[in-house]
């Protein structure tokens, strides 16, 4: 019969140690990876708020220029109204 070779204990426990360190670096790992997703969902969510509000800007340009040529418009009525008013009396 074979000799069955003698349980090493040292041995064992040296790859069980191993086999620990290894995980605790994928978990340190992963960690700063998530960390690092986090920033770039935080680094996202910023952008698409300022990309709405140019949107939003874009969207306000046009009615910007209507009422402001409207204002412009009632200004020199007024000022053509008044200076009837000094030539007339």
């Amino acid at each position: 019969m074979a000799e069955v070779a003698p349980f090493d204990l040292e041995e064992q426990r040296a790859r069980i140690e191993r086999s620990h360190e290894e995980t605790r670096k994928f978990v340190a790992e992963q960690h700063k990876l998530i960390a690092e997703q986090g920033k770039l969902v935080s680094e996202q969510s910023k952008l698409a708020a300022e990309a709405s509000k140019l949107g939003r800007d874009r969207m306000l340009a046009s009615w910007q220029i209507a009422l402001s040529g409207m204002a412009a418009g009632a200004a020199f009525f007024g000022a053509g109204a008044a200076f009837i008013k000094v030539l007339g009396s």
